[in-house]
């Protein structure tokens, strides 16, 4: 696979990585859920292109997430590193499958892996009174919900979050706080295996990514602020409503191409 030649404006990149960064900390997850329909639309990259982008801004926005929510009180380390050690494997094995599918299989799949989770958010309450309470099922059902998170990070380009939040709440009956705190930590690691093996094999460039991740960097202090402010059940209902419209963009994007490729 070969580098990509055209070069993205900073202005857009910098524009994605400010909402992504912005959602990263007020959801807990990646910001990849957003930030790759961007990069396709803003940055005009392709589908694997955008994927492997956003991956490589996820690592640092989930870094400074943590430290956000840490101030807050919530810093939930051991199941997040249970969940982390899974992810590891999991994004190498996402790279992998990011590397050998179909750019049309990929955007499809995508657009219903969001509507589908973002389903799964809007209709989850969580209890913000609730912890996790670690013995031998539960590492290893975190560890089981890392490796799903990981393959998610290195083929959809997004942190997993939006994977390892809901179940959290729903299979462990966590409050969203918590939940989002476990995400952040644990899909730092991911990232960052996805985003070596992206750049390795010339999948995406340094320099798109860089730009990025410093604004996401800027943002996501802002977005966690926001996350102890708002109430959970309406902060799901936005960000289930908000995945929807995502995916509903999408579809008709790629409905538009079939017809007229």
């Amino acid at each position: 696979m070969t580098e990509p030649l055209n070069k993205p404006p900073v202005v857009a990149l910098l524009s994605v990585g400010i909402i992504g960064g912005l959602l990263a900390g007020f959801f807990g997850v990646g910001g990849g859920i957003v930030m790759v329909p961007l990069l396709l639309v803003w940055a005009k990259m392709d589908q694997r292109r955008a994927q492997a982008s956003s991956l490589l801004a996820i690592a640092p926005a989930a870094l400074v997430g943590t430290a956000s929510y840490a101030v807050g009180g919530v810093f939930p380390i051991l199941p997040a590193l249970l969940v982390a050690l899974g992810a590891l494997a999991g994004a190498q094995v996402g790279a992998w499958l990011l590397r050998k599918l179909s750019l049309g299989w990929l955007e499809w799949t995508f657009i219903v892996f969001v509507a589908a989770i973002a389903t799964v958010v809007v209709f989850t309450v969580p209890n913000r009174g609730v912890s996790l309470e670690l013995d031998l099922v539960t590492a290893a059902g975190l560890a089981g919900i890392g490796v799903v998170m990981g393959i998610a990070a290195g083929l959809f380009g997004i942190g997993g979050g939006i994977i390892a939040i809901p179940a959290l709440m729903i299979f462990f009956g966590v409050g969203d706080l918590e939940a989002k705190g476990v995400s952040l930590i644990a899909m730092a690691p991911a990232a960052l295996s996805g985003s070596v093996s992206h750049l390795r094999h010339k999948v995406a460039t340094l320099r798109d990514g860089l730009w990025v991740a410093l604004a996401a960097l800027i943002a996501t202090p802002l977005g966690s602020l926001g996350a102890f402010i708002i109430p959970e059940q309406l902060a799901n209902i936005i960000f289930g409503g908000f995945g929807l419209l995502i995916a509903t963009t999408l579809l008709i994007r790629a409905i538009r191409r079939r017809r007229n490729p």
